[in-house]
């Protein structure tokens, strides 16, 4: 039970997935409580722009996080490169009632209507949708990076996936999360499990990997499958010389994209041709064997070595 110690609140202001009036209730009764309480507009926001704040909130080992689920939470602050204190408690309002999470947090009750304060007004423009890795579940099996056409995904220099360009990523697009063998990408503001960060059930992994499996999705491989059928498209426009025909193949095969992976309309639009979609394939493979032969040659080294001494390091 938590009583004591700083809270860190998370409106979620860049989408609806907390409801208002749990938001309402929580913040208000956090309020009346005296204690130190964080409102922030939105989390996700915070670590999209690597706010400094964030390093001083995931040592605090008293601190308590209400915001949304908590293997969400705990991976965004993971993949800023400051995990969260073990002790830290993290308060779901997606599902919790504020009742719930008033009685966790010990809060009084309200007189009348909820009537919080005024919110941190949300920075305009960017909208902070990014894939979010679970590094419990993640094999490094590289089918995001590989699969994701806008450089969202690199690697680190042992060779570790991660996500290094958030900004790229194309707005309420989870389809890199839909390719995902070990349902280990989480967008936090998805509206369903598991991919909001909800606790994967083994029902999910099989329910997700009937429809990621990449070697069957449009039977075959995503890439091979676009590039045969934007063959097969213009073959068809050369002999028959209808431009009509060859743009319902075009959406035939962007809509089994659509339905498949759940990629918004305009992302479908700017995918780039199938020559393209190959190279950069290509070179992100190429990219991650590279660094995983340098990782090596190190490890390698390093074994080959004997360990310094004492005197050696100067101790």
């Amino acid at each position: 039970m938590s009583c004591a110690g700083k809270v860190l609140y998370c409106d979620c202001a860049y989408s609806k997935v907390l409801p208002t009036q749990v938001k309402n209730e929580v913040r208000a009764r956090l309020e009346a409580s005296g204690r130190e309480v964080e409102v922030v507009a939105d989390l996700c926001e915070k670590f999209g722009r690597k706010d400094p704040s964030l390093a001083d909130h995931a040592s605090d080992p008293d601190l308590t996080i209400v915001a949304c689920y908590p293997r969400a939470v705990r991976w965004l602050f993971h993949g800023s490169g400051t995990p969260l204190d073990p002790k830290v408690q993290v308060h779901n309002m997606r599902e919790d009632s504020a009742a719930q999470i008033a009685e966790a947090l010990q809060l009084p009750e309200l007189d009348g209507a909820p009537e919080p304060s005024g919110l941190p007004s949300k920075p305009a423009g960017w909208m902070p949708w990014f894939p979010v890795i679970d590094y419990d579940r993640c094999t490094n099996c590289m089918q995001c990076l590989s699969f994701c056409l806008f450089d969202v995904y690199g690697t680190d220099s042992e060779g570790k996936i991660q996500v290094q360009n958030e900004d790229n990523c194309k707005t309420s697009c989870p389809a890199c999360s839909r390719v995902c063998p070990d349902v280990a990408i989480l967008f936090p503001k998805y509206a369903k499990g598991p991919i909001n960060g909800a606790e994967v059930k083994a029902e999910d992994i099989q329910k997700e990997s009937m429809k990621v499996d990449i070697s069957s999705l449009l039977g075959g491989d995503i890439y091979a499958s676009l590039r045969d059928r934007s063959t097969a498209a213009r073959k068809r426009f050369s002999t028959e010389r209808d431009e009509s025909k060859a743009l319902l193949e075009r959406k035939r095969c962007l809509k089994e994209l659509k339905e498949a992976l759940d990629i918004p309309d305009e992302v479908l639009m700017t995918l780039p041709s199938a020559g393209e979609i190959e190279e950069r394939t290509r070179r992100a493979r190429e990219k991650a064997v590279r660094r995983r032969a340098i990782s090596q040659t190190v490890a390698d080294q390093e074994t080959a070595m004997p360990a310094p001494s004492t005197e050696e390091w100067d101790i």
